[in-house]
């Protein structure tokens, strides 16, 4: 991997991971599927059983010749050194929680972030009797170290927001964390390679995979992505205390999907400012929630930290419109799927406003919050699509 730490990413995705265009056999790595991995003899078992945090064959849920490739990619696109790939994007979440944080422990977790994370802050980390502090995810970082306490183990970042795409000031936040002792984990998800999470202070870097490195909306498969040997071991052991295991034939797609995933991103970089750029000019829409546009909380900390956006982002409606008017829109587009989820090819809509939870008092947008992801359409067709949707719900709405 090192050779091509140099190159544009378009280049590392269509050669990470693979034995090089200079190996013979097939393109792509094979699927290696099996629980028994057998040992001619049992010195040699003792050995490869010694060093079983490396990448070495000794049980099926300890990873095989098709988990590796992948986890060596991600870790490349994140610049990070070593990746535990685990069986969904909540699984990447409450592996690492878990790894840090202990009974008596307190956490930090913004108010904005994604909704099964706080379930699981609320129910089973409660229950272990660890603490959560929902913080303003727009914090500063004075305001944010008067939330630590003596026992605050983990801060956790989402930049941006999943549903209202608040940018945190991650660089600042995270020396905040340090100078307390704390770890900082981040949910990556939105930013993929965008965001640089090693360069500006995060300690273990989260993912859904099941988004963009997958594009097609068909597996599940997360992400935990560190930078030192003891933030790896510490979630490489959790992973497997926990029997975190991804099927292989999962891994394989991923594969596969990221050797497309640049253009693709490309293309709905292009499409989803496009399309939000749009709705700016709509009367219909108080704000345009992208991270990439002014009118996005934390757009200059985009502007500073990020080299790019993918196709997610919301819009805020007039006051006038109702919760009813916005699922009217959702319910007259044609081209847009009504669903969770995103970075597939297909572009997709979600009514967020009445969905969410917030109890730091950051959750009043002055309108209903409608979520968009843009997928591989021609942007006129969406456009034309999102007109007759907005027609409907003015008419709905009187």
């Amino acid at each position: 991997m090192a050779d091509h730490k140099d190159q544009d990413w378009h280049t590392r995705l269509s050669h990470a991971g693979r034995n090089g265009p200079r190996v013979g056999g097939f393109v792509n790595p094979a699927v290696h599927r099996g629980s028994t991995v057998l040992y001619p003899t049992m010195v040699e078992r003792t050995a490869g059983m010694k060093h079983r945090l490396d990448q070495k064959l000794l049980y099926g849920v300890m990873g095989t010749p098709t988990h590796y490739p992948l986890e060596d990619v991600i870790a490349e696109i994140e610049g990070g050194t070593r990746c535990q790939i685990v069986c969904s994007g909540l699984a990447a979440v409450t592996t690492p929680l878990l790894a840090y944080l202990k009974t008596g422990d307190h956490l930090l977790l913004p108010d904005s972030v994604y909704g099964p994370a706080r379930n699981f802050a609320n129910t089973l980390l409660r229950q272990m009797g660890v603490a959560t502090t929902f913080y303003d995810p727009m914090i500063g970082g004075e305001a944010l170290s008067a939330l630590f306490r003596p026992n605050t183990t983990v801060l956790y970042l989402e930049s941006p927001g999943s549903h209202t795409f608040e940018v945190q000031d991650v660089p600042a936040l995270a020396a905040v964390a340090h100078a307390h002792g704390a770890k900082v984990l981040m949910d990556n998800t939105w930013g993929i390679h965008f965001f640089q999470p090693f360069k500006h202070g995060v300690d273990v870097s989260i993912q859904a995979l099941t988004k963009y490195v997958v594009g097609h909306s068909d597996v599940l498969l997360g992400s935990v992505t560190t930078n030192s040997a003891e933030d790896w071991e510490r979630v490489r052991l959790t992973s497997l205390s926990l029997g975190q295991y991804a099927s292989p034939d999962d891994c394989w797609l991923a594969l596969r999907g990221v050797r497309t995933m640049a253009v693709r991103l490309d293309r709905q970089e292009a499409s989803g400012l496009t399309v939000a750029r749009w709705f700016t000019e709509r009367p219909e829409v108080a704000r345009v929630l992208h991270p990439a546009l002014p009118s996005c909380p934390g757009h200059e900390f985009w502007q500073r930290d990020f080299t790019g956006a993918c196709s997610l982002f919301g819009i805020v409606l007039q006051p006038q419109y109702s919760q009813a008017a916005a699922g009217v829109l959702a319910e007259n587009l044609t081209l847009f799927g009504i669903g969770a989820s995103w970075g597939g090819y297909e572009s997709l809509v979600l009514p967020a406003s009445g969905f969410l939870t917030r109890t730091a008092g950051t959750g009043d947008f002055g309108g209903q919050t409608v979520r968009f992801h843009i997928g591989l359409e021609e942007p006129a067709d969406l456009i034309a699509d999102l007109e007759r949707g907005l027609a409907a719900m003015r008419e709905v709405a009187g």
